[in-house]
């Protein structure tokens, strides 16, 4: 078994100079050009040592420091490409967001099977986080949001020929480590202060040999050399335990901090100060934070020392700020008060450039998924700017940061952010009952409040943690709340697949064998008949689930479309000369197609395929609908409108939307009016197939509202303005359509609208079906159509008067037969006078009676034998009497049970014989319940 030692013995490392070293500290190997130098330089083994000593000869701002990264690669051979956005779920369906600029090109190009839109190429990606939110504002150096920028090449063995989308290569280890010297350089660092760390990288099932640049105390890159895939029998184990293999292919993955290069740069006391100078002199200036010359230097050194806050690194905070503290000659509660309110600051800008990132790129605040992500970054950032008494608004905040990042739909950004801290509001409002309830539970349980249930308070209700332990320090219980909540709290759902895995499809060894079934729908979406060769028919095992036997066959082509993108299979018969079997079903596994009939054509026959006409032609409305629901949405919602799922069908379809609100009856209108507007328009229809790096330069990644094609050519369909990345069936032209009516919205989750809507022939029937309810109720209300709507509200209103007024009834009832205008018993009940009486009504009229009679001061035991036998037990404050209990042991009499708070209780039974002998010994339950 072998390590990757070996791997770093680079030609360049002992041709300018290099010698390795193991850290004193921490035992790290490295390469440096330094001969004394004895640790890796990096914190907690080294301070900060470019704090008012900036490491370059000129202090760049952010936007001058990317640009000197991308002209220098530029002008090295690497063409510059533009940045993906911070949803990776855009591209792929493997991960939430961005966190790296390798990102971009997984799986598709790190796997060879497309080519990379440049190679070598150079990029500054926006990435996010969430694993560093409880470090920000902290170390001084961590960002949840950044820019990594990097510069990467593809390469693939020579012997393998063309089985990757890319061959030969184009730069390996040598030359990435001299790009590296060559930028620090230009820049003029002191090259005998660079230190290069070895560190081998692991992750998602490669590996490979890694490097740390570390520059007086700084880690400003990571040079990834991934050229390992994981494999049970593999030469390399690595630290993950597992052991790897060489790939074929072998990727330079560099990723250069931005934020770090700036603030290299500058040498400001954080990199916070470097990056979001303006909006930390706003929060300071409006939180009224202003530090004496002395604060000033105290902070300064503090800063130097901010290394060893890493929530990641440290024993724990506390433990952590002490030893600063003591490093500082100042007492830990100085400490905490000078440094607390400006990292909170830090944090609040940071989080705000965050939450820019994710609403300029569409990602809508929701439960799951990127919209949670984005909603717990939202709440946590409003409790932050509560706790340290910035009094602007949270919209206005991001809003700072969206117009520096320079976002087009700023509006929207500050709707989403207003809109939410609303929800979050109200929500803290009903979350603070809960959390007293549970606090009071385990307090008398005498157990701690569970982690668990402080993380499900903060998912249900945005409770932040230090409000469960001020609730349950008040109520005496215990609770602790880790250092690194808020990364436990993204983990949960940030480290979930993105999408459900598809359904376990047909993995018949025979269908491996088979040559791409020729797609003839693609040629001519409105032929329905074609002629074809049976190549096989695969006998299903099990039966369906009525146990008929069915057989999945195979033709050489076909012009049966597969389910899939929402669209339902197309259905109909295939027939020889002697037969004629049913298509019931058809799928598409690895580019061969199965049709699923319900008899054996025979493998080798000539058969005629016949697609069930009606059904396709309603496919095609519904589906070329769906593209011009989605179009209009946006037109009316907002860019940030995506496809959150699709269902096409034949009287119906669905189209599920990212909104931050509910859409209401005006907005739907709209919508319907854009969409037949392009409907009347009679636009054609275009379909296009092109390489996919071509279409994701020339439209971005909205193609994918419908979901990841996979290969180098995908189909676009062209809609008017709107295209999208489709492979279904669609009409020639937007008039073939006919009409699109929207029948109904829904909120179906959080985050998400559902527009259904019906299409052609169908949006006739839909809208006649409306019709007939609308005259319906205007035949039993005998007035005309249009009059339905006020005539309703009459009533209803009438009806509602009309409901009260008998609740005014009860109410009086009720207190006429508590002052005694009903027989009862009255007991005494040391100094209480309880009524015991039996009253025939329904449990309202006993429910106002007992409330009526505990106004009076009394107890109240009341029976009803209209439904079986029902009683209400209520007791006044102050009464050592409990109702719940007193209900139950009179309602085991009737052959019941039941129960209830103290205060007020309600049960009964079937036995309605026995009420009053219930009734009767009601005195004595109630004496026994005293002397308890």
């Amino acid at each position: 078994m072998s390590d990757l030692e070996s791997e770093y013995q680079l030609e360049y490392f002992h041709e300018n100079g290099f010698i390795r070293r193991e850290c004193s500290e921490c035992g790290a190997a490295f390469w440096t050009r330094d001969e004394e130098r004895e640790t890796c330089g990096e914190p907690p083994c080294e301070e900060y040592g470019f704090i008012d000593n900036p490491g370059f000869d000129e202090a760049y701002t952010l936007e001058e420091m990317r640009e000197v990264f991308l002209s220098f690669f530029e002008e090295h051979g690497h063409e510059r490409i533009e940045p993906y956005p911070v949803a990776a779920n855009r591209w792929r369906d493997d991960v939430l967001l961005t966190q790296a600029s390798i990102y971009d090109f997984q799986p598709l190009v790190t796997s060879g099977k497309t080519p990379p839109p440049a190679n070598p190429l150079t990029i500054s990606q926006p990435c996010i986080r969430m694993q560093d939110i409880d470090n920000v504002g902290k170390t001084g150096r961590h960002t949840m949001a950044f820019e990594m920028m990097a510069h990467h090449a593809f390469n693939a063995k020579e012997e393998v020929g063309d089985k990757y989308a890319y061959s030969g290569e184009v730069y390996w280890k040598n030359e990435t480590v001299k790009y590296c010297d060559e930028l620090f350089e230009s820049l003029g660092a002191d090259l005998e202060e660079i230190v290069y760390i070895e560190d081998p990288w692991v992750g998602g099932g490669n590996a490979g040999p890694a490097i740390e640049v570390i520059y007086r105390g700084a880690e400003l890159a990571t040079l990834v050399f991934m050229s390992l895939e994981q494999d049970p029998d593999g030469e390399y184990e690595l630290k993950d335990g597992n052991t790897y293999s060489e790939m074929d292919t072998y990727i330079v993955d560099t990723g250069y901090g931005l934020e770090r290069w700036t603030w290299m740069s500058q040498g400001t006391p954080t990199v916070y100060e470097a990056v979001y100078p303006d909006m930390i002199a706003f929060l300071k200036e409006n939180a009224e934070i202003d530090l004496s010359e002395e604060e000033e230097e105290l902070v300064h050194r503090a800063a130097k020392l901010a290394g060893h806050m890493d929530i990641d690194e440290a024993e724990d905070m506390e433990t952590a700020r002490d030893n600063i503290a003591d490093k500082l000659g100042v007492s830990t509660t100085r400490l905490v008060e000078l440094m607390e309110p400006l990292e909170t600051i830090y944090a609040i800008s940071d989080h705000c450039r965050t939450m820019a990132y994710m609403f300029g790129d569409g990602i809508v605040p929701s439960n799951v998924g990127t919209g949670y992500l984005a909603r717990m970054v939202l709440r946590r950032t409003k409790r932050l700017v509560d706790d340290v008494g910035v009094d602007a608004p949270l919209d206005e905040l991001v809003d700072m940061q969206a117009k520096r990042l320079s976002y087009q739909n700023r509006d929207t950004i500050r709707d989403i952010v207003r809109t939410e801290v609303e929800k979050y509001r109200e929500t803290l409002e009903r979350g603070g009952r809960q959390v007293r309830r549970l606090a009071d539970e385990y307090a008398s349980r005498g157990e701690p409040i569970p982690l668990e249930e402080v993380i499900e308070l903060y998912d249900s209700h945005g409770i932040q943690p230090d409000t469960v332990e001020q609730i349950a320090q008040e109520k005496g219980a215990d609770v602790e709340i880790p250092d690194d909540f808020y990364s436990l709290v993204a983990a949960r759902h940030g480290g979930q697949q993105a999408f459900e895995e598809a359904d376990g499809r047909h993995t018949d060894d025979r269908i491996a064998d088979l040559p791409n079934t020729d797609k003839l729908y693609y040629e001519d979406q409105d032929r329905t008949e074609f002629e074809a060769v049976v190549l096989d028919v695969i006998k299903r095992d099990p039966a369906d689930e009525d146990g008929d036997v069915t057989y999945d066959v195979v033709l050489d082509q076909t012009m049966f479309y597969p389910e899939g993108g929402g669209q339902p299979a197309d259905t109909g018969t295939l027939s020889t000369d002697d037969a004629t079997v049913e298509v019931t079903h058809v799928e598409e596994v690895e580019g061969v197609i199965l049709h699923r009939t319900d008899e054996n054509p025979g493998k080798g026959e000539f058969v005629r395929g016949q697609i069930d006409a009606v059904r396709r032609a309603r496919l095609m409305r519904h589906h070329t609908a769906t593209h011009i629901i989605g179009h209009a949405t946006r037109e009316v919602l907002g860019d940030h409108i995506r496809q959150a799922g699709a269902q096409k069908g034949t009287a119906s379809s669905r189209l599920d939307v990212t909104h931050y609100d509910r859409i209401s009856r005006d907005e739907i209108k709209r919508i319907e009016r854009v969409a037949n507007e392009l409907v009347t328009d009679n636009f054609s229809v275009k379909q296009e197939w092109i390489h996919r790096n071509d279409a994701q330069e020339k439209h971005g990644f909205d193609l994918f509202q419908g979901g990841i094609p996979p290969g180098k050519e995908i189909r676009l369909i062209h809609v008017a303005e709107d295209v999208q990345a489709c492979a279904g069936t669609h009409v020639g032209r937007t008039g073939d359509i006919g009409a699109i009516k929207i029948l109904s919205t829904e909120r179906v989750q959080d985050g998400v609208e559902r527009l259904t809507f019906a299409a052609g022939d169908a949006a006739i029937e839909a809208t006649q079906r409306t019709e007939d309810a609308l005259y319906q109720a205007a035949e039993i209300l005998d007035v005309s159509p249009p009059e339905v709507p006020e005539t309703a509200e009459r009533f209803f209103t009438e009806w509602k008067e009309r409901g009260k007024r008998i609740d005014d009834l009860q109410e009086q009832l009720a207190e006429a037969r508590a002052s005694g205008g009903a027989d009862g018993e009255e007991v005494e009940l040391d100094g209480t006078v309880a009524v015991v009486q039996r009253i025939d009504a329904d449990m309202d009229e006993l429910r106002a009676t007992a409330n009526a009679l505990v106004e009076e001061g009394k107890v109240a035991v009341l029976g009803s034998g209209r439904d079986g036998a029902t009683f209400v037990v209520a007791v006044p404050d102050g009464v050592p009497v409990n109702a719940g209990e007193v209900v139950g042991d009179l309602a085991g009499k009737v052959g019941g049970g039941g129960g209830g708070p103290p205060d007020f209780a309600q049960g009964g039974g079937p036995d309605a014989s026995k009420l009053d002998d219930a009734l009767e010994e009601a005195p004595e339950v109630l004496r026994a319940k005293l002397d308890a």
